[in-house]
């Protein structure tokens, strides 16, 4: 047990849904507050990952994601942590040595320059080196660009503009820390979710949170990574469930209701038609006009009844 929490700020992250993933989990772990297997696909900022590893036994666990610079920073913190917090701290420095804002915001362009140079890395054959300095910058972007988003164009270049933080942490190292802890004995991988389905035995809990389906034709903020996740995607995915399933495990997925913009459409109603389908009310978080962050519902998808 610890206390580690996400490193990144990550849009579409679960930290406000916490209460309703909280009240989903099978009443077998939260009366014995033990997880046997524990398997997440689409880590992310992975909030749900986090607390569950602070609050429950958890024996074996696998988090994945097809975001490489994502993965590669889980890694890092996992077993070069005191390497990576030397260049944090390093970046830390640099950034707050710089006058005002201008300069500082030359710096971020700078390392922004230097972070898209390196994209076409095979995670299997990196340094010490190239793994600490790349971790640290996407820690380091993430801290300073706008909003704390994490964006990539169809080049998988990072394309958010500077955030203009005059005193923004950037080595937060008592979290990192918990984290490194958090991280121990993890399995993390790199790639498309059914790489785990290797992993997934009866009984397993599995938390899906793939990129959301978009609920305007306008609103297609789906680039974590340059990879899409389209219809095609979420219909595959919707399949892996339903596998996973008849495996014995127990599964919770979440993702966008179509129905905040369209009530007459049923995709996701269509697709889990057998499972337990519920709405919660949500907050829109990465809209960049105030105005069009209001309440919206999203689905919770579980393959059990609650209280089960």
């Amino acid at each position: 047990m610890n206390n580690s929490k996400p490193f990144l700020k990550w849009a579409g992250g679960k930290r406000q849904l916490l209460p309703d993933l909280i009240s989903r989990l099978p009443k077998s772990i939260t009366d014995s507050k033990k997880i046997e297997n524990y398997i997440e696909p689409f880590i992310g900022g992975g909030s749900f990952f986090f607390y569950l590893k602070n609050n429950y036994e958890i024996k074996n666990a696998y988090i994945s994601d097809i975001n490489k610079d994502l993965v590669l920073s889980y890694r890092t913190i996992q077993n070069k942590l005191n390497d990576l917090l030397v260049e944090l701290k390093k970046l830390q420095s640099k950034y707050d040595l710089q006058a005002d804002l201008e300069n500082k915001q030359f710096l971020f362009y700078e390392i922004r320059k230097e972070f898209n140079k390196n994209l076409a890395y095979n995670l299997s054959e990196v340094t010490n080196t190239f793994s600490v300095e790349r971790s640290a910058q996407v820690i380091f972007l993430n801290r300073t660009c706008f909003n704390g988003l994490y964006r990539q164009n169809k080049k998988g270049e990072f394309n958010v503009p500077f955030g203009k933080y005059l005193n923004p942490t950037i080595c937060d190292e008592d979290n990192l820390r918990e984290v490194n802890l958090a991280l121990q004995n993890v399995v993390i991988e790199h790639g498309d979710f059914e790489l785990s389905e290797t992993y997934a035995v009866k009984d397993s809990l599995i938390y899906l949170d793939p990129p959301y389906r978009p609920i305007k034709v306008t609103s297609s903020f789906t680039s974590y990574a340059k990879e899409d996740f389209g219809d095609e995607d979420q219909k595959r995915l919707a399949e892996y469930y339903s596998r996973l399933s008849k495996k014995g495990c127990s599964l919770i997925l979440s993702n966008s209701d179509p129905k905040n913009n369209n009530k007459s459409d049923n995709f996701f109603d269509d697709l889990y038609s057998k499972f337990n389908i519920t709405r919660v009310s949500a907050k829109r978080a990465i809209n960049s006009k105030v105005e069009g962050r209001g309440s919206i519902f999203e689905l919770m998808i579980t393959n059990y009844r609650l209280n089960e």
